[in-house]
């Protein structure tokens, strides 16, 4: 993640209570909770505006075929497998993959 985003997610993460502050030479954020225990899914709802893979399927009125539209039962079922998938992935898990990621590149190196 850039740096750019990260301070731009530091303020809800905070306000939500998924990180807090560390003042001093080694300061800096550190999770509320352990990695394990947070779903990316969690993180995902909190800094999106919704979970959904079209405006359609949360907000009706922004089509006028949505009541009719054969597709938008399809793009809602879609939307919630990925949000559901997004809650079975934890931050322990990013970072495992995330190693096991970097590792395959450092074995390319040599």
């Amino acid at each position: 993640m850039s740096v750019k985003y990260l301070e731009q997610i530091i303020i809800p993460l905070k306000k939500a209570h998924y990180i807090e502050s560390v003042r001093g030479p080694k300061g800096g954020h550190i999770l509320t909770r352990p990695p394990e225990e947070i779903t990316v899914g969690e993180i995902v709802a909190l800094l999106e505006e919704g979970i959904s893979l079209v405006e359609c399927t949360e907000h009706a009125e922004v089509c006028q075929r949505s009541h009719t539209c054969p597709t938008r039962l399809l793009w809602k079922e879609a939307s919630e497998a990925m949000f559901d998938k997004l809650k079975s992935i934890t931050l322990a898990d990013l970072v495992q993959k995330a190693k096991a990621i970097e590792s395959k590149e450092l074995a390319h190196v040599f």
